[in-house]
């Protein structure tokens, strides 16, 4: 839903210069992240998670192809991994490389939703690359939500007593 409000927004105001106001909105979607990811690390260090719970989330992390810091890049192309901050911390992971991947992948993927709205919005009427932006974002939402229906069945499969 992030990505749909991002191209809302982009497209919303076609008078600003494009590429200031995508780098402003670059900027402001990291920062929300970093700051989303460090305050629920912290929150989880504080009040410190139920051992059963903990178990759980070790067991999903074995599951899945990647175990490491690694996870948060494959979370921005399959959403594998709710609330990030937990899992950091859960896994003991390194806060700066998590951190550095947190806002890497985020530049990736919005810098290039931002960059297809652009060349949208540059090489079409408005409304038009409104539009097919939007029904781009709801493409890939919908191929996500398909991805996170098989990975979640697939982790309820392997689950189950044999």
């Amino acid at each position: 839903m992030p990505e749909l409000f991002t191209v809302i927004i982009f497209t919303s105001y076609p008078d600003a210069n494009i590429f200031v106001f995508a780098v402003a909105i670059l900027i402001t979607i990291a920062l929300a992240e970093v700051s989303g990811v460090f305050t629920l690390y912290t929150v989880v260090k504080k009040i410190k998670v139920p051992e059963r719970i903990a178990k759980v989330a070790h067991q999903y992390r074995d599951f899945l192809i990647v175990s490491d810091e690694r996870m948060i890049l494959l979370n921005r192309v399959a959403p594998v991994i709710p609330f990030m901050g937990a899992f950091v911390y859960l896994f003991n992971w390194d806060m700066k490389k998590s951190m550095w991947y947190v806002i890497a992948g985020g530049l990736i993927k919005y810098g290039v939703i931002l960059a297809l709205s652009g060349a949208f919005l540059t090489y079409m009427e408005h409304g038009t690359a409104q539009k097919v932006t939007i029904v781009m974002i709801i493409i890939v939402m919908a191929i996500s939500l398909v991805a996170s229906y098989f990975k979640k069945k697939g982790v309820n499969n392997a689950n189950r007593p044999a």
